[in-house]
C-alpha cells in the first residue's frame, strides 16, 4: 500500500518562498508519477504540478509557471515543490497524489496531467497560506 505524507507548509509573506515535501513509502516511487494538487476553501481541487516516475517529464500549471518548480529524489522517496513569488491567491491546502506508470505507458506527459479523479492515492495535505 502506497503512502504519502507531505510537509513544509506554512505562513508567508507575498513574495517569499516556500518548499514543500512529499515522502513515498510502501513501494518503490520509480513506479509511480507524483502531483502535486491544491484545494482552497470553496473551490475546487486543482492541478499544480506533476512529475513522471524517474522525473525526465515535467509540467506546471499556468498559475504557477516561472514560479514553482517540482522535483524528486527517488532514493529519498522524496517529491518536492520548490514554490517561489508567492501570492495571496497560492492560499490553499496542498496535497501529493500518486499514480501508477504501466511500463510503455506515459501518464504524464510535459503537457498533459491526468485530473484528481485518476490518482488513486493522496496524502493528508500541508496548508500553504500567503498573507502579510
Amino acid at each position: 500500500q502506497l503512502q504519502l505524507v507531505e510537509s513544509g507548509g506554512g505562513l508567508v509573506q507575498p513574495g517569499g518562498s516556500l518548499r514543500l515535501s512529499c515522502v513515498v513509502s510502501g513501494l518503490p516511487p520509480d513506479f509511480y508519477a507524483i502531483g502535486w494538487f491544491r484545494q482552497a476553501p470553496g473551490q475546487e481541487r486543482e492541478v499544480v504540478s506533476c512529475i513522471s516516475p524517474r522525473g525526465e517529464l515535467t509540467n506546471h500549471a499556468n498559475s504557477v509557471k516561472g514560479r514553482f518548480t517540482i522535483s524528486r529524489d527517488n532514493a529519498k522517496n522524496t517529491v518536492y515543490l520548490q514554490m517561489n513569488s508567492l501570492k495571496p491567491e497560492d492560499t490553499a491546502l496542498y496535497y501529493c497524489a500518486a499514480l501508477e506508470e504501466p511500463i510503455g505507458v506515459l501518464v504524464v506527459t510535459a503537457t498533459y496531467t491526468p485530473p484528481p479523479d485518476k490518482w488513486p492515492y493522496w496524502g493528508q495535505g500541508t496548508q500553504v497560506t500567503v498573507s502579510s
